[in-house]
């Protein structure tokens, strides 16, 4: 069974940690979880990182570690129940989740009841594509990647901080919503728009 949370800011609101807690199953304080810091130059010092392991402990959680698949061993990531992929640049995250070896992990590790929680960059991770990102930001393929095919364990394209139009900011005076949708119909999709304060779970 595969059961994703898309989120774009973790656990940001009462609502969002409760719709992780129905996802988990046995005792928390037997479970071990990880967060993924590679999208972050900061690793594991990365503020929302921090926040992350403290929103974690608050829960019951007493065995939790980063892992940075830039450096560290994917194979890791089969020892966890919880895996919470941090946000930041979407590029690089996909560049070393592929280059790791990471891919065909998470492929495995989605169908064995571990949760795996997408924040920001981490949950365009879990869809199709990173296109979007590329459409709006291209200015962050600072290692020009040309592949921007995702780990697809779920087909929901989300556009996360939908409701951030000061983190969007460009010079055509176009609105998120009219980019997405100049987005959408040049790529013939339909991406989920996901707010702030919204998150959603996916079980199949």
């Amino acid at each position: 069974m595969t059961k994703l949370l898309l989120t774009s800011k973790g656990f940001f609101t009462e609502a969002i940690k409760n719709q992780f807690l129905k996802l988990i199953d046995g005792e928390i304080s037997q479970l071990k979880a990880t967060i993924i810091t590679t999208a972050s130059p900061q690793k594991e010092n990365n503020r929302y990182a921090k926040k992350a392991k403290e929103d974690l402990k608050g829960m019951g959680f007493q065995n939790i570690d980063f892992i940075d698949l830039e450096f560290d061993n994917p194979e890791n990531l089969l020892l966890k129940d919880v895996i919470y992929i941090s946000g930041g640049n979407p590029f690089n995250l996909l560049f070393h989740t592929k280059k790791s070896g990471a891919v065909e992990i998470f492929k495995k590790i989605a169908s064995q009841n571990v949760v795996i929680v997408g924040v920001s960059a981490g949950a365009i991770l879990l869809g199709p594509n990173i296109k979007i990102v590329h459409f709006f930001t291209p200015q962050m393929n600072t290692l020009n990647i040309k592949d921007f095919a995702a780990l697809d364990l779920t087909d929901k394209l989300v556009f996360p901080h939908y409701d951030r139009e000061d983190l969007f900011k460009n010079g055509s005076g176009k609105s998120i919503e009219d980019r997405i949708e100049e987005f959408e119909a040049l790529e013939k999709c339909e991406v989920t728009r996901i707010k702030d304060d919204q998150s959603i779970s996916i079980i199949k």
